[in-house]
């Protein structure tokens, strides 16, 4: 090997130094720098140039996003003992006379109501947790049972927030769920902590981001929340102290206990999963042990703070994830139904709920407690009523307090927002009502149908006023808003131009348009600087990006218009398709439904180019061109096909629908069938790969050893992987343990990301090309001659055709393999039919003439395909645009712990595998099956191909990232925004985002450089 390797790089010597004194030769005086250094310097400029395209994107993103995403004004003021809202009778301490010394408040995380009510038909998560039912019938009197609806977005963080402040959290929230900040607002924690309450906290360590110092540090004992995948730690710490502490009551006055194996067990195997029912059986015996230890002082509450979807996931507004649990128990026997009928919990969430802000005053009210002053709710009949059913007074007083300390809340709150008169008119005409009746109340018959009246109308009020603070909580930033928008107008509009077939040399443009980029965009940067001493109402750091992004993109516009050429309209069928294809599904997202149904709208897209690629390749001149044609784009179809039979359904979808992505609708976890497929793809992959090689005769130098044998190897290890993944969910093999099986997969991930990332990237930077050198001899015998005549040695390269296809598909396949380690069983399944799709698609484009190059100005449809195809198996790879649909326990595969940035980035290549795979190949599409550099074309005309593909390619994401945010904007009001068009405009930002960053970074940045110095640097610059 190592002689083979010697006279291949003896001959590469000699044939560039022949090749360079040839060239040095016809070379005039005056020609410009040779073409290592002007590639060189053009391929830095370029990476730059891209990267001003990221910042305006990220800019205008940035600036509409701090207008569009809701965020609630924030009142500083905070109630205490000494101002009662209204007066009574007898105000005990406080406001009122409390009715238990301390309190032992459980949250079991994504306690879904259904879980906690008997039912005939037979599901995991059903009757498996009968306590709260069962003493809530047998002793009414001592609890009660209700539906406990959260406030969207159910995640986690902003739960809390409203179970602690009574107020309704907002969607910029969402972006916070795993990095609170401290709740700077007037809270019951606050309130207890003013009055020297011990509080101590077991579980969630969510807490203590929102209450820092709160706690008592020698009792209290937090848990990272984050590990979706550990069902136990959390739950059995709390257990292990909550018991204990319950025997020392004289240490503690508040104990919040916060369990997360239900919600754990949700997003790793789904609701109907026997782990389901353990921790569902689990939570029950324990909280009958804690009944037990319970004093008569003490109140006991147990709620969930969300629900979950059929699949376990929550943060949207579906009825499965905002229905939650709600028990109160108390041995003191205080608690009441005002109606006999209730005393049955109901059966389902949609009887007889109440919200989760409810819980505020009630708690407030019921341990001697002023009302937090930014709340919204309003007490919970069951805990006011009495144990007779008949204590409307008792009732009637605690919704005067409550009542009037939100209508307090609201002259405050309208002041601080200017909102006009008639913005709370329908709130203020049902306040007058109420507090008419309240100022004129009977001194007696506090038991009677006046109370009664008083009662419904203080309901009324805060109902009403409940629903015109959902639509007034916020105001959208339509300023902010628009100038976002504008900013993302001008750099779509922009990139397209730098993407149009006409622009011939991209890489001699980009010189002078960033002089103009840099000098105008400062100046514009600095006018922002100088405006914020104005009266605008726009921050330093604000006016300053929106200076800098409209100079700079005010500079490209005229150097543009100086030196191109005018505009015209495409001329070419699959140009028009490329603009057709993108521009349709754009406008699209204006419907909820093509939202909704996204993913079937691209497998349209993508069998409407089969069909093209079909039709144009029987119309080839030669046979050859014709069947391979044929055969590629057939094959194209049919990938695309079977890769639409993985689904994951949104539940917009459903029954239209059926999930195939895992082991049921209603499943986490992969079906025993699906754990075959990473053993199928590893048998299968690397050998279509190597067919393609084969093609172009240049699997050679380093392609077997990558492709052949460590991919093969890699592809074994993620199969491995979930075949241990699966051994421990069903534990096959229990005497190793759960610690143990943990350290061996997350080992074994670890050691195939090494392989993807140091190896794989490792081999592509530093191997030589993919050729091989063949010598024959030629020898004949002279005419007359005895003697044989020696002639010159015959050199054949192999691969030479292929030279910078073969080599920069190493890279694709590096990052292929990491990303189809961290997909689940399913996603690595149909990561590997996008490949060969891929592929085919690249055999399409070379027998059609499709290869995007500025030579035949056929630059848009190879990259559109692309990017279409990351947009389709996006979908696949068991994910939708919703928050639900993130897989965050993806953060496990390789760690064992939350771990920063690591466990974000890997979270984040699951996400978009199909998108990041595809910018990786974009170069692909330019140099597949080019020769080495030549004075025809030297590598220089590379970069500026490559350039035109990506800026193609981006186009199609920064048009739906437009789109997206412009009807985000216009439908702001409507119905199903933050289910539908806001996750939807979300995930096109971030989309646009990460793959411009992968797209600069590792395909132009590395990826291109890399490539062609290795190629120039054996056979010349061209």
């Amino acid at each position: 090997m190592a002689q083979e390797l010697s006279e291949y790089q003896k001959l590469a010597a000699q044939f560039a130094t022949a090749k360079a004194k040839a060239e040095q030769k016809s070379k005039p005086k005056d020609e410009p720098p040779s073409g290592a250094i002007l590639f060189k310097t053009r391929h830095l400029l370029a990476v730059v140039f891209f990267s001003w395209f990221l910042f305006l994107h990220a800019t205008g993103i940035y600036l509409f996003t701090k207008g569009f995403l809701l965020s609630r004004l924030v009142l500083e003021n905070e109630s205490s003992c000494s101002q009662p809202p209204t007066a009574l009778q007898d105000h005990g301490d406080c406001w009122m006379p409390k009715s238990f010394d301390k309190a032992v408040i459980l949250i079991i995380d994504a306690l879904r109501y259904d879980f906690t009510v008997p039912h005939e038909e037979s599901q995991y998560y059903l009757n498996s947790f009968p306590v709260l039912h069962e003493t809530a019938v047998k002793s009414p009197q001592n609890a009660f049972l209700l539906p406990f609806i959260a406030d969207p977005p159910t995640a986690t963080l902003q739960r809390l927030k409203g179970l602690t402040t009574g107020t309704l959290p907002t969607f910029v929230d969402v972006g916070s769920n795993f990095a609170g900040t401290e709740i700077d607002e007037d809270n019951l924690l606050a309130q207890l902590k003013s009055q020297n309450k011990t509080l101590v906290h077991l579980g969630d360590d969510t807490w203590h981001s929102l209450f820092p110092d709160y706690f008592d540090a020698n009792l209290t004992h937090a848990y990272d929340s984050f590990n979706v995948w550990d069902l136990h730690t959390v739950d059995n710490g709390v257990a292990e102290h909550l018991l204990p502490l319950l025997g020392s009551a004289n240490k503690w006055d508040i104990i919040i206990g916060h369990f997360l194996g239900v919600d754990h067990a949700g997003h790793r195997y789904g609701p109907s999963h026997p782990a389901m029912a353990s921790k569902l059986q689990q939570m029950d015996q324990l909280m009958r042990e804690v009944i037990d230890g319970l004093d008569d002082q003490t109140l006991l509450v147990v709620m969930g703070d969300h629900g979950m979807d059929a699949k376990g996931d929550h943060g949207g507004e579906s009825d499965d994830e905002i229905e939650a649990a709600l028990w109160m128990y108390s041995k003191k026997g205080i608690f009441g139904r005002s109606h006999p009928d209730y005393i049955q919990p109901p059966r389902t969430a949609k009887s007889r709920p109440v919200g989760q802000i409810d819980l505020v005053p009630t708690l407030a009210l019921l341990l001697g407690l002023p009302i937090p002053f930014n709340n919204l709710g309003a007490p919970i009949e069951e805990a006011f009523i009495g144990a007779n059913g008949k204590q409307w007074g008792r009732l009637a007083s605690a919704q005067a307090l409550a009542a009037t300390q939100v209508h307090n809340y609201q002259i405050e709150y309208s002041q601080a927002r200017a909102l006009e008169e008639n913005a709370m008119s329908v709130p203020n005409t049902l306040w007058a009502q109420a507090s008419t009746l309240w100022s004129n109340r009977p001194s007696t018959d506090s038991k009677g149908s006046k109370y009664q009246e008083i009662s419904k109308a203080f309901t009324d009020y805060q109902k009403g006023n409940l629903r015109v603070c959902k639509d007034l909580w916020a105001r959208f930033d339509i300023p902010g808003m628009i100038l976002g928008i504008s900013v993302l107008v001008l750099a779509t509009v922009m990139l397209i131009l730098f993407a149009r077939p006409s622009v011939k040399d991209r890489t001699a443009f980009v010189p002078s348009a960033l002089r103009q980029v840099g000098i105008i965009g400062s100046l514009g940067c600095l006018l922002g600087r100088i405006l914020a001493f104005s009266p605008l109402e726009m921050s330093a750091m604000d006016l300053s990006l929106l200076g800098a992004a409209l100079g700079s993109t005010l500079g490209y516009a005229s150097i543009f218009l100086y030196q191109s050429s005018l505009i015209r309209l495409p001329t070419s069928l699959w140009t028009w398709a490329s603009i057709i294809f993108t521009i349709s599904q754009s406008v699209g997202f204006a419907s909820n439904s093509f939202t909704i149904w996204e993913d079937e709208i691209s497998l349209f897209f993508l069998g409407s180019f089969g069909i093209l690629a079909l039709m144009s390749s029987l119309r080839q001149n030669f046979e050859a061109d014709r069947v391979r044609g044929v055969y590629y784009s057939i094959t194209f179809l049919f990938i695309s096909r079977l890769a639409s039979l993985s689904r994951l359904c949104r539940e917009e979808q459903i029954p239209s629908c059926k999930s195939t992505f895992y082991a049921s609708e209603t499943s986490s976890t992969s079906a025993t069938w699906q754990l075959l497929v990473p053993y199928c793809i590893c048998i299968a992959l690397p050998s279509i790969i190597e067919s393609y090689y084969k093609g172009t005769k240049s699997y050679e130098g380093s392609a077997p050893i990558w492709i052949g044998a460590c991919f093969r190897i890699g592809l074994l290890g993620s199969a491995a992987y979930w075949t241990l993944d699966a051994a421990d969910n069903s534990e096959w093999f229990p005497s190793l343990g759960t610690a143990a099986m943990s350290r061996i997969k997350t080992g074994l991930a670890q050691l195939i990301l090494g392989l993807a990332f140091v190896v794989g990237i490792t081999t592509f930077v530093w191997a030589p090309p993919c050729v091989r050198v063949e010598t024959s001899d030629a020898a004949s015998v002279a005419s007359g001659s005895a003697k044989p005549e020696s002639k010159p040695k015959t050199i054949t390269i192999l691969g030479y055709a292929n030279i910078h296809g073969s080599r920069y598909a190493l890279l694709y396949t590096a990052w292929h393999l990491a990303a189809s380690t961290v997909s689940k069983p399913m996603g690595s399944g149909v990561l590997a039919l996008m490949a060969w799709q891929l592929f085919s698609l690249l055999e399409i484009l070379d027998t059609n003439g499709l290869t995007p190059s500025s030579s035949t100005g056929l630059s848009s449809i190879g990259p559109t395909t692309t990017a279409l195809l990351g947009s389709f198996y996006y979908f696949k790879t068991g994910h939708q645009a919703t928050l639900a649909s993130i897989h965050w326990d993806a953060a496990f595969i390789p760690l064992t712990t939350v771990q920063y940035p690591w466990s974000p980035l890997v979270v984040v290549l699951n996400t978009y595998a199909a998108q990041i795979l595809a910018v990786i190949f974009v170069p692909l599409l330019v140099l597949w099956k080019q020769d080495p550099p030549s004075s025809r074309k030297p590598v220089i005309g590379l970069l500026n191909d490559n350039c035109g593909a990506l800026a193609a390619f981006l186009s199609y994401f920064a048009v739906q990232c437009l789109a997206t945010t412009m009807w985000a904007g216009w439908l702001r009001r409507h119905l199903m925004l933050f289910r539908i068009f806001s996750p939807r405009f979300l995930m096109g930002a971030t989309v646009l985002i990460v793959i411009e960053l992968v797209g600069i970074i590792f395909a132009l940045g590395i990826g291109m450089w890399y490539n062609v110095t290795s190629v120039a640097e054996v056979f010349g610059w061209g």
